[in-house]
C-alpha cells in the first residue's frame, strides 16, 4: 500500500514545478534556476513513486483530478425492542 501525498501540498508542488520550468525556458544557462527546478521535479517524482519528472507530474495530475472519497457515514443505531 502507497502513502499518498496531500492534495494540497501536491497542487502548490506542481504549481512551482510548472513556474520553474517556465523560468528554466526563458533562462535556460542560469544554474540556480535549474537547480530549483531539478529539486522540484525530484521532490515530485518520491512523493508520486515516479522515476522521471514526465511520469511524476502525469501521476500528480491524475491523483489531483480525483474526487476526494465521501465521508464514512456513522453507523445506524441497532434497532430498540419495545
Amino acid at each position: 500500500m502507497m502513502l499518498l501525498p496531500d492534495k494540497e501540498i501536491l497542487a502548490r508542488l506542481l504549481s512551482h514545478y510548472r513556474a520553474h520550468e517556465r523560468a528554466v525556458l526563458a533562462q535556460p544557462h542560469d544554474p540556480a534556476l535549474r537547480r530549483r527546478f531539478e529539486d522540484t521535479a525530484y521532490t515530485l517524482c518520491v512523493l508520486m513513486g515516479e522515476r522521471t519528472a514526465r511520469e511524476a507530474v502525469h501521476a500528480a495530475e491524475r491523483y489531483l483530478r480525483r474526487a476526494r472519497p465521501a465521508p464514512l457515514a456513522p453507523a445506524a443505531p441497532p434497532p430498540t425492542s419495545g
